[in-house]
């Protein structure tokens, strides 16, 4: 499965669209981010795909973590939120 990765630049209203999309079609996804900036744009739009999904019955939990990505060559610390339904 792709992660979908959050910039400080990334609407959020975006990326809660293609959170609902995933979440619609598999029940899973993992956003990930690097930085102050980007995790805030993630966490908002983590809160807006739960309005999007509610309409369709579906509620989430989301289980944050820190995860190391190599960048270039560079050892970067990211966020990684991990989003499910709620059974």
């Amino acid at each position: 499965m792709d992660v979908i990765k959050v910039s400080a630049h990334s609407r959020s209203t975006a990326v809660a669209g293609a959170i609902a999309g995933v979440m619609r079609e598999l029940r899973h996804v993992e956003v990930q981010a690097i930085g102050a900036s980007a995790v805030n744009q993630a966490i908002k739009a983590v809160a807006i795909a739960r309005n999007y999904l509610a309409l369709d019955g579906i509620d989430l939990i989301c289980f944050p973590e820190f995860v190391e990505i190599d960048i270039e060559g560079k050892e970067r610390t990211a966020v990684k939120l991990i989003i499910e339904a709620r059974a």
